[in-house]
């Protein structure tokens, strides 16, 4: 069976969890053969992983730089679907979603005969989102759309649509791995050749999106048209899927709030190989934290480093090691968190140390491991630190909770007292920390395996591949705590990269 895997700047150009994820899923399914659909910024990225041998073809589709090849100047777009296209993003009316499937479906066929991203930057674009806006905006105050908000807001959205403009890739199944941007070549597939969608979302999309536009470079009129295309975006790549595959039952909650029905959702939570992680022998000497992952603003390093502050207060002798380089783009957050430890005074008792050719070796480093995220899928330095024996403080945010249950501490994103006392209280109780550790691994061996992952997808694809049915399933209930309601690598390449 031929399975197009669709991701967006993540496999195989970035490591991160996301990643982890995919090449497990390749390499765990070797009879299937895997066509990569890759999203990137600009097609400068290096591939980084090297590829199994059903990786039979890779794709890479850039957002950035020159549009894709079409001639014309885009003037055949009609004014007609333009503002229809410009009124389902401002309408903010249930009926909006309904039509905005029709729209998209209607931009999607223009592009196999015209350039779309030309008509999409095209002047009458421009125009007609500019009278609109005028038409609809209450009041004339600050944040009142002005001209440059349209050309930037059309521009933002040329580059997004980009992937329609590509010939669509056959296969028997695509699988989105991704909700937002990386479902349009799955919904290009689809209209083209009718091929059944998979949806999976590791973190939560949209979510995700509503956090980083907290700090875009772009005035509010361009972040709410934008935003509505997203959640528009998002809610119909629920509604075109077969089947949507949240890694926790805290994505489940946001993805069924955004419209996906609940029958066609089949919670599969991330694994991992317990031969890759061992029970770990013994414990660091001294009172040593570790943190693992990517450094940048999602994974909130600042406020780990304000609670490790309060730790070496009260524990001079504790040590804080972090292990995991800047995603790319990220380079000035190191820079602004080893400014912070210097001034914070920790400098010589949190280290950066990089990413380690073993991640083993990190969670052996620390006598406990923390998670210090404001978003998150189901994170694999969790459950890959539970596997080793190790236990952990984590932020309450995506299926923290669901993982953790009650191995470690859940504490509140972005609250350093709440984080450093839970490091303490581990820290100090030698009895208590061994015993949630050995927990943590039981937890892990039980639930959080790659085999049932794994076998989740194969009977996923053999079903939706083949045209039957697939099996309904509720959500499984092992997972310990409730996690709290909707209020998880970051989603999306856009609109965070500064445009030429």
């Amino acid at each position: 069976m031929k399975v197009a895997l669709m991701t967006e700047g993540t496999y195989p150009h970035q490591f991160g969890g996301v990643s982890v994820w995919c090449d497990q899923l390749v390499r765990g399914m070797p009879e299937y053969d895997f066509r990569l659909v890759a999203l990137v910024a600009t097609e400068a990225e290096q591939v980084v992983w090297s590829l199994p041998d059903n990786v039979t073809s890779m794709v890479t589709l850039p957002l950035w730089g020159p549009p894709p090849a079409r001639s014309g100047s885009g003037s055949g777009l009609s004014s007609q679907l333009l503002q229809q296209f410009v009124d389902v993003l401002l309408d903010s009316s249930p009926q909006a979603q309904r039509h905005f499937g029709d729209v998209l479906h209607d931009l999607f066929d223009y592009s196999r005969q015209g350039n779309l991203s030309a008509g999409l930057a095209s002047e009458k674009a421009v125009r007609l989102l500019n009278e609109a806006w005028h038409d609809r905006w209450p009041g004339s105050g600050q944040a009142a759309p002005t001209l440059h908000d349209a050309v930037t807001a059309m521009q933002l959205l040329d580059h997004s649509l980009r992937p329609l403009c590509h010939t669509p890739v056959q296969a028997d199944v695509v699988h989105a791995v991704t909700n937002g941007l990386g479902v349009l070549p799955a919904l290009a597939s689809k209209w083209q050749h009718g091929t059944p969608v998979v949806v999976t979302e590791h973190g939560v999309y949209l979510r995700e999106q509503y956090l980083q536009n907290l700090k875009s470079p772009y005035r509010w009129p361009v972040k709410a048209v934008y935003l509505a295309f997203m959640r528009r975006l998002c809610a119909l790549g629920y509604r075109e899927a077969e089947t949507v595959t949240p890694g926790n039952i805290y994505n489940r909650r946001w993805e069924e709030r955004l419209g996906a029905e609940p029958a066609h959702i089949r919670t599969v939570y991330n694994g991992v190989d317990p031969a890759n992680f061992p029970p770990l022998d013994g414990e660091p000497e001294g009172p040593v934290i570790s943190w693992v992952g990517r450094i940048a603003p999602i994974k909130d390093v600042e406020t780990l480093l304000r609670a490790f502050q309060l730790v070496h207060q009260e524990m001079p002798e504790a040590r804080l090691r972090l292990f995991g380089g800047p995603g790319k783009g990220s380079e000035p957050y190191l820079e602004r968190c080893q400014a912070l430890a210097a001034e914070l005074g920790i400098a010589g008792a949190a280290t950066f140390e990089g990413r380690i050719a073993d991640v083993r070796d990190a969670y052996d480093a620390g006598r406990i491991v923390v998670l210090s995220s404001v978003s998150e899928g189901f994170p694999y330095s969790l459950i890959e630190a539970m596997t080793c024996g190790r236990t952990c403080v984590a932020t309450d945010v995506g299926g923290v909770s669901e993982a953790v249950g009650d191995t470690g501490m859940v504490v509140p994103p972005r609250s350093p007292e709440p984080m450093a006392q839970a490091c303490l209280t581990l820290l100090r109780d030698d009895a208590l920390r061994h015993q949630l550790a050995a927990a943590a691994r039981a937890r892990a061996l039980e639930h959080f395996t790659v085999d049932t992952a794994i076998s989740a997808f194969d009977e996923i694809y053999s079903f939706i591949g083949s045209g039957r049915a697939l099996p309904t399933a509720e959500p499984t209930a092992h997972a310990a705590d409730e996690p709290p309601e909707p209020d998880t690598e970051p989603a999306g390449l856009l609109p965070w990269r500064s445009m030429p």
